[in-house]
């Protein structure tokens, strides 16, 4: 699931949902809404950004390995 692979990757790198929603240029709503699974399709601009400062793709962001 999205929003519980966001959460790891996030915890993983260490970062507050803060740090990663300024790191990605989005809203600290719009992520929280994201990581809460309220909101369980992003646009794939929001998903690049995420996935960017995450340092990682966009299928390891969806979950793909």
């Amino acid at each position: 699931m999205l929003s519980q692979t966001i959460k790891e990757l996030r915890k993983k790198h260490k970062i507050s949902q803060e740090e990663l929603a300024k790191k990605a240029g989005i809203t600290y709503s719009t992520l929280i809404k994201i990581e809460s699974g309220a909101n369980d399709n992003p646009t794939m601009k929001t998903m690049k950004k995420i996935a960017d400062a995450l340092n990682v793709s966009l299928d390891q962001l969806a979950g793909r390995k």
